[in-house]
């Protein structure tokens, strides 16, 4: 499983015979105290790397290793890939890109306890794309992104906004349920981010909406907070972005404070995208 997970972050080999000396995979002769020369390399701070609770911590690291620094690569800023693509294209590329690598993902440590994974739905030409953190419960028994109390609440403000729930598309930044519906890791959203990517790059939509402070702050790179993020416009790899609540936390804040902040968010996206604000009281 570490070595797994050490491929996921774009590690594909490690070094099986150091540059002086021999493999520090070989048995080492025992002196006459009974410490082989291995154990006293482990003992040597310059000959070790932080590996004192992993299981391999008695193999020899030879000074010639460099330090390999962070494993999870920094988000690029680069513009997506413009494909073009026909709908048709669109829609074989997502369906593909679900059944050949989404469903069978074992890349990350969530994949040992997911039920179903939630790749994400909705118009594949959609014009607007909204963004979750991560499948909870209902949607990793159903396989399917927004589908409890915090989707039915998502679908009444796609349809103030005047569209369906299948003339928008809908997913998360992690394709997998984290255990007890805690926040993603760093290094799980970083591995499961070239999906969201690719599925971006496919759709290519005009605005991105993100649903919570968690999926703003991964796909903007930020630390802000919602009150400094949401009602203000952000780019992400060329699209515009706006952030705002996630249903989740409207139905515990449900006030005429938060309403209207939503409202106001998706009422700028819908001028983005040159469409008319819906007179709908169900918001």
């Amino acid at each position: 499983m570490w070595l797994r997970a050490e491929r996921a972050f774009g590690l594909n080999a490690v070094v099986s015979r150091s540059v002086q000396g021999p493999s520090p995979f070989e048995q080492h002769p025992t002196n006459a105290q009974g410490a082989s020369s291995s154990d006293r390399s482990v003992k040597d701070p310059a000959l070790r790397t932080d590996l004192k609770d992993r299981p391999y911590a008695n193999v020899s690291v030879p000074n010639a290793m460099a330090p390999m620094g962070g494993l999870v690569p920094p988000p690029t800023r680069e513009p997506l890939t413009t494909l073009n693509l026909a709908r048709d294209e669109k829609i074989q590329r997502l369906t593909a890109l679900d059944n050949n690598e989404v469903r069978g993902c074992t890349r990350c440590r969530l994949c040992e306890t997911r039920t179903n994974t939630v790749f994400g739905e909705g118009d594949a030409d959609a014009k607007v794309v909204f963004v979750g953190e991560g499948p909870g419960e209902n949607e990793d028994l159903k396989g399917r992104p927004f589908v409890g109390r915090a989707g039915e609440l998502l679908d009444r403000q796609i349809a103030a906004m005047g569209f369906r729930r299948d003339q928008v598309y809908i997913c998360n930044i992690v394709k997998c349920r984290p255990p007890g519906n805690r926040q993603p890791a760093a290094d799980e959203a970083a591995t499961c981010t070239p999906y969201l990517q690719r599925q971006l790059e496919i759709i290519e939509p005009r605005v991105i909406v993100t649903l919570g402070l968690s999926a703003a702050r991964y796909m903007l790179d930020t630390k802000l907070s919602m009150t400094k993020l949401r009602g203000n416009w952000h780019t992400w790899r060329g699209i515009k972005l706006m952030p705002t609540f996630h249903p989740a936390y409207l139905l515990r804040q449900y006030t005429p404070e938060t309403r209207a902040a939503v409202w106001s968010d998706l009422k700028q996206v819908l001028a983005e995208l040159g469409l008319p604000v819906p007179q709908s009281k169900e918001r």
